[in-house]
């Protein structure tokens, strides 16, 4: 995780359309807010820059001393449709003026309304039930149930395993972490469950071989039949950048788990929403998943995840049996409901892939020209990620990608900490209703951070 170091620093003053800076950043006032937390907290919840939120609109975020940023965090994969809508404001006002906060699974009317407005947006309406819980790790670890549940009761308990990718995450519960394929997150774990395997994702720069056959191949090394395999979970793109796999390797994958009923989980909890040009990210591979978790975009506010999956495996559970405490809670419902009516009637899936045409390039142009220090560039829509590398390797550099993450806040644009490998990775995610003009100045401070951190 990144360290940021609270001392404050005369910046450059920027005052144009969408950024503002006044102050030094950080904000000296906001010092003694940052020493509450250091006291308070455990410091696993440090570790993003050193700026407080106040107010958010659309796709700028502002704090109380008269700074404005623009987004490319869209609060880390969460505001699709845009900080502080109107819209979903309203429906939250109205949940909170019915006296309505909390339900646990007893039925309220809007619960309804979502999971079939999320039915008819899923792959095959007639075919598919959603399942509404909390968050992310819920939403996976219940992916892994049901796939597990699925295999055991058709089949029995020697059809066991569950295949995911290296470098994937899943989500920090147990469950998500044993899928998960990031060594570094597991030592916590102790003895492993070796019934969870990772295979190498084919991303085309960590593994060159973008075949299937790696794939098969994994399997055979590890003494794996197909036959005994009870599901597979990818990330649509890796959360660690924004990898792909080839549209091949895909279908090839999807025709796998048909042949064995392997239940295939395609982990949508950052792809979700329109972030990459298509509602559901895997819909670029023409591939239709048994289970989807669905997080981050839903609610662009309040916590709420669904996994919506084929009905022969979704009904495997009795009345009461599979259950969350907060499932349906009527706000994040409400929430729920307005995001993804705005999404779909502002065409904010179409304006991702429009401006993708914009972003993809320029990103593309800004890590050739410094092949040195950029090791890759992936993404689609608005999702975007650049790797820093140390000159000559394929080795991560945090400490370049801390730079460029430090030198963009200071001028106005708003990026979360360097992610993936040991912090590497630049991530850029603006908000999907950023306008066309706003992103195109947010590029130009995203290149003269650059341009200054790397000496051109």
């Amino acid at each position: 995780m990144a360290e940021y170091d609270l001392t404050p620093i005369d910046v450059p003053k920027v005052e144009t359309k969408y950024r503002t800076i006044k102050t030094k950043i950080p904000v000296p006032e906001s010092l003694p807010s940052f020493e509450k937390l250091k006291r308070s907290e455990p410091r696993s919840m440090q570790g993003q820059p050193p700026i407080i939120w106040d107010k958010a609109y659309d796709f700028t975020v502002e704090d109380k001393w008269g700074n404005r940023w623009i987004d490319w965090s869209s609060g880390v994969l969460v505001t699709n449709v845009g900080h502080g809508r109107k819209e979903i404001k309203d429906a939250l006002k109205e949940v909170i003026d019915s006296n309505l906060l909390a339900t646990y699974v007893f039925v309220h009317e809007q619960r309804a309304e979502l999971t079939e407005l999320l039915q008819s947006v899923s792959p095959d309406p007639e075919n598919y039930k959603v399942f509404l819980l909390s968050t992310g790790s819920e939403a996976t670890e219940n992916c892994i149930k049901l796939s597990k549940t699925y295999a055991m009761e058709k089949y029995g308990k020697q059809k066991k395993y569950f295949i995911s990718f290296v470098n994937g995450f899943h989500g920090r519960t147990m469950g998500a972490q044993l899928a998960g394929g990031i060594e570094g997150l597991k030592t916590w774990l102790g003895d492993r469950d070796e019934t969870f395997i990772q295979v190498p994702f084919p991303d085309g720069y960590r593994t060159e071989d973008r075949s299937f056959d790696v794939f098969l191949n994994t399997l055979k090394e590890n003494n794996i039949k197909p036959d005994d395999i009870a599901g597979v979970m990818s990330e649509s793109y890796q959360g660690v950048g924004t990898e792909f796999m080839p549209v091949k390797y895909a279908k090839k994958l999807e025709a796998f788990c048909k042949e064995y009923d392997i239940v295939l989980t395609m982990d949508e909890v950052q792809a979700g929403f329109g972030r990459s040009g298509k509602f559901w990210s895997f819909q670029h591979y023409g591939i239709k998943p048994g289970l989807i978790a669905a997080v981050k975009g839903i609610t662009s506010s309040l916590p709420l995840s669904a996994v919506i999956g084929r009905t022969d495996i979704m009904e495997l559970y009795a009345p009461g049996s599979m259950t969350s405490t907060h499932s349906a809670s009527p706000l994040p419902v409400a929430a729920a409901i307005a995001n993804i009516n705005l999404l779909l009637k502002e065409k904010l899936t179409e304006n991702a892939a429009r401006l993708g045409e914009i972003l993809q390039p320029e990103i593309a142009r800004i890590q050739k020209k410094y092949p040195e220090n950029f090791g890759v560039h992936f993404g689609k829509g608005l999702v975007a990620a650049i790797q820093c590398v140390k000159p000559g390797t394929k080795e991560p550099d945090s400490e370049i990608a801390l730079k460029i993450n430090i030198a963009v806040i200071q001028k106005g644009l708003l990026m979360f900490a360097p992610v993936g490998l040991n912090g590497s990775t630049l991530k850029i995610v603006p908000p999907l209703n950023i306008i066309e003009e706003a992103l195109k100045e947010s590029i130009e401070v995203f290149e003269e951070a650059c341009d200054e951190v790397l000496g051109k």
